[in-house]
């Protein structure tokens, strides 16, 4: 006489019961049922997370310390330039690093592996395509009995994150529209204690108002961007030019050495300023007041700035397109 025995069994997801068959056959059936119902969700995981690497630029790597051979993810390959499921080189691949971001590499890599830790660095990179770009990496070491044996991680493009960041710290210090130290960083130049200042030259342009007022704010940014120029040029080998304000220009000179050259430098800066601008065909009269202060023990930046201003006031009430020293 047979019995027909009955099997009971959890569901691998632990929260409720499959059945109670008398079938063997169906328990099975109903686990494998389960089985690939969870390979199709894990299928689905590793799909959303390769596509959200891809858009994060995003790639996983590891590295076996004893043979130093790498496993990458696909991000990675797109990162160097190489085709998809090629053997990664690691010799092949630190090649694409700057010599200067190969060095910290090389340095928080060894340390990583002697101390059994980690590392991240933001490195330069130059793919065989030549194509230039940051990469964020960061690594953890995996010991076994105190012994390194495997380096596992994760790299990044940060290339347009790099570029914003460099664009808002050059917008920080710089004016955009003439390419010269902005206020900002003339303030910062000038407050600076380690870097004395040897002399001070503010630049007034005359007639500037005039040109904006007749021809128009596009004539007058035109006029502007090539006064700076003119005045980058005549000043070239100075510590600093800067734009401090709508037509206001500063000049610091930083050597001692170079303190009785600027005297003749504000002379200069007259002179060329004295040439007419063209604009759209159109010669513009647009000449140059200075005012120079040169540097004592006894100042502070607001002071010296104080004495040059006061001095750029009296070339301005004396006729203008002259310089005056304070």
């Amino acid at each position: 006489m047979y019995h027909t025995a009955r099997f009971s069994t959890a569901d691998p997801a632990g929260d409720r019961a499959v059945a109670d068959y008398a079938d063997p056959y169906a328990v099975i059936a109903a686990l494998q049922a389960r089985i690939a119902e969870q390979e199709a969700q894990l299928a689905h995981a590793h799909k959303t997370f390769a596509h959200a690497s891809v858009a994060a630029r995003i790639g996983v790597w590891e590295c076996d310390l004893a043979s130093n051979s790498l496993t990458w993810t696909d991000t990675i390959y797109d990162m160097f330039d190489l085709p998809r499921g090629s053997p990664p080189d690691r010799d092949r691949t630190v090649s694409a690093y700057t010599p200067e971001s190969a060095a910290r590499l090389d340095r928080l890599r060894r340390a990583a592996i002697a101390e059994a830790g980690s590392f991240s660095l933001d490195a330069d990179i130059v793919t065989e395509r030549g194509n230039r770009r940051v990469i964020r990496v960061t690594a953890l070491v995996e010991a076994e009995n105190g012994v390194a044996v495997r380096l596992f991680g994760i790299k990044q493009d940060v290339t347009e994150e790099r570029r914003i960041l460099d664009r808002m710290r050059y917008l920080a210090s710089f004016d955009a529209m003439t390419g010269l130290a902005n206020r900002a960083g003339f303030q910062a130049r000038l407050a600076d204690g380690d870097r004395p200042i040897a002399a001070l030259l503010l630049v007034d342009l005359d007639g500037f108002k005039l040109v904006n007022d007749t021809h128009g704010h596009l004539t007058g940014d035109a006029c502007l961007r090539t006064a700076a120029d003119r005045l980058a040029t005549a000043c070239e080998g100075v510590d600093m030019v800067a734009r401090i304000g709508g037509d206001e220009f500063a000049v610091i000179f930083a050597d001692g050495r170079d303190v009785p050259h600027a005297a003749d430098l504000a002379a200069r800066i007259v002179e060329t300023m004295a040439d007419p601008v063209s604009v759209a065909g159109a010669k513009l009269a647009v000449g140059a007041s200075v005012g120079v202060a040169f540097a004592n023990r006894e100042d502070t930046p607001d002071s010296l700035f104080a004495r040059a201003d006061a001095a750029l006031y009296a070339a301005k009430a004396g006729g203008r397109g002259v310089y005056r020293i304070a």
